[in-house]
């Protein structure tokens, strides 16, 4: 099972989150039959938006876009207070050569140059949405850039997926810690030091470590409370009825052209991969809800 553990210190000064996400990344590479590098990716930007989804609260929302110049093309994830996650890339076949070092070169897969975009559903008219440039591709560190210059809170992001010879998710995870501004600089010291001293957190969750280990490393010698863990899995929301209002914004003469050009139309979740199949017949009830409308 995939969860998270979230921890408290020095007086709520310090929020730190461990994520776990092995199954639910391995899920969206046999949906979007992903190559290494892609999933490697989209793991990554899985695992991060299910971490911001559990700061949240009640029906609320989160989607993380990032768009680079690189052959991926663009990421979009999404998530909810639940542990509800999901997610997407334009080119899941694009699959680079490994760095010098052998790993997946996620940071040229998605491109130096492009746009991190946060988007928040509070429940409110309209969508909190915050964005800055990307810094370096790797998608852990571009997002602890937003959160410091977009949100002005400063973060230590991490992130990764470890990929096996057959190209399965073998494990998967990360972290965000975050802390006040007014906290003493002593700790903050001590808690980016215990960070420079972790391994990656895909090779420490292949090892067999959990993500409370993982908080207790983090926050080695620094009081804290650490919470119950946390399911997350990859679950999308889609259904016909969402498939039925994508071709009802279509408008009736986009519709006539479908039924005249074909018998069957496919509407495909981007998400999951479902398909919602849909008759001439279907099309033609369609249209009498447009007139009804009018």
């Amino acid at each position: 099972m995939d969860y998270l553990v979230r921890a408290i210190g020095e007086d709520g000064k310090i929020m730190v989150y461990v994520a776990k996400t092995t199954e639910l990344v391995e899920k969206a590479r046999e949906i979007h039959n992903a190559s290494p590098t892609a999933i490697a990716a989209l793991g990554r930007a899985l695992t991060l938006v299910s971490i911001m989804g559990k700061m949240l609260k009640g029906k609320e929302r989160v989607s993380l876009q990032i768009i680079g110049d690189g052959p991926l093309g663009g990421i979009f994830v999404d998530a909810d207070a639940l542990g509800n996650v999901r997610g997407y890339l334009k080119r899941p076949y694009i699959d680079l050569p490994p760095t010098e070092d052998g790993k997946l070169d996620v940071a040229k897969a998605v491109g130096q140059n492009g746009i991190i975009s946060v988007i928040r559903d509070l429940g409110l008219k309209e969508s909190y949405r915050g964005y800055t440039n990307l810094v370096s591709g790797t998608i852990a560190k571009d997002l602890a850039y937003y959160f410091t210059t977009s949100e002005q809170q400063p973060s230590a992001v991490a992130a990764g997926v470890y990929v096996d010879k057959n190209g399965k998710v073998a494990s998967a995870g990360g972290y965000i810690v975050q802390v006040s501004p007014d906290l003493d600089n002593s700790i903050i010291s001590k808690i980016e030091n215990n960070i420079l001293s972790l391994e990656p957190p895909s090779k420490l969750i292949f090892e067999g470590v959990k993500p409370e280990e993982i908080v207790n490393l983090i926050l080695k010698d620094i009081e804290k409370v650490i919470f119950h863990p946390e399911e997350i899995r990859y679950a999308c929301r889609c259904s016909r009825t969402k498939a039925e209002n994508v071709l009802l914004a279509l408008g009736e003469k986009e519709l006539y052209d479908l039924i005249n050009k074909q018998e069957i139309t496919e509407v495909r979740c981007e998400f999951c991969g479902t398909k919602y199949i849909f008759t001439s017949k279907d099309l033609e009830e369609l249209i009498k809800i447009l007139k009804n409308k009018n």
